[in-house]
């Protein structure tokens, strides 16, 4: 099993989209996959269902005595997901006192491996939101892979050095003391993000990152996206309704997802 965090410093990066439609195209693949919805705007958890109170991936932060069950919910064939919670921030503020406030997640996930059946998913794609907070670093130190998606705009390719100074400050931050070494070892890797082949902020940051190798696919921007996203559906599903399809585009698509899935596999 691996686990991918999807996770951005800056919103509007199409963290969500992406999240989602890498979630399906993994489906399609013939992988089982849960998703987990930590950012508090729900709207992962939006796409599938209304948002709700109770059991949900807030649970995990909250002390055993005070806790609900988490209720793993069936999207469709093996596609699962635990909903998000619309006050997850004001709960993640609470937990500075806790001592272990980065590690809840890690915790969760270890007492309910077996009762979850969590050992049984190929992937957990995790949407955070976009910043560095504690919910996000829970998120961050279980994760094998985190996977940023970058954008051509003013601050677009800034906000890839922030994330990389806030990870490695963090993983000098949570060690263990026997041994010295870092409890967070996710590989940090990043995508091109909705590319525009006309446009001169694309040309430059197609330029700055020519020969980044932590840079690992590009994926242009497609009006697809936003036509499926509006339809609560991932692009692959989408593309089934429509009369005409366009398979260039979708090839183009499956080639970009297909250098993330080599990467994170």
């Amino acid at each position: 099993m691996k686990i991918i965090t999807f996770t951005a410093i800056k919103g509007g990066v199409g963290k969500t989209t992406l999240t989602l439609n890498y979630s399906d195209w993994l489906v399609k693949k013939g992988k089982k996959v849960l998703l987990i919805d930590l950012d508090h705007q729900c709207n992962l958890t939006t796409i599938f269902q209304p948002t709700r109170r109770n059991n949900t991936i807030a649970e995990a932060f909250k002390d055993s005595e005070e806790a609900q069950e988490v209720i793993i919910d069936n999207i469709k064939e093996n596609l699962n997901l635990v909903a998000g919670f619309i006050d997850l921030d004001e709960l993640g503020s609470k937990l500075e006192n806790n001592s272990n406030k980065e590690m809840l997640l890690f915790l969760w996930l270890k007492n309910n491996f077996e009762k979850l059946n969590i050992g049984s998913y190929d992937y957990i794609l995790i949407d955070t939101h976009p910043d560095f907070s504690t919910i996000t670093k829970n998120a961050v130190a279980i994760s094998n892979y985190l996977v940023s998606p970058i954008t051509p705009s003013e601050h677009g390719y800034s906000a890839k050095f922030d994330l990389e100074a806030r990870l490695e400050k963090f993983r000098k931050s949570l060690f263990d003391y026997k041994t010295g070494e870092t409890y967070v070892d996710a590989q940090l890797f990043f995508v091109a993000n909705m590319i525009k082949h006309n446009t001169s902020t694309s040309h430059e940051l197609l330029s700055h990152i020519k020969d980044d190798e932590t840079v690992i696919s590009t994926i242009s921007e497609r009006e697809i996206f936003n036509k499926a996203t509006t339809k609560h559906l991932s692009i692959f599903d989408f593309a089934k309704t429509q009369d005409k399809k366009d398979d260039k585009v979708l090839n183009n698509i499956n080639d970009s997802f297909s250098k993330i899935y080599n990467h994170t596999k």
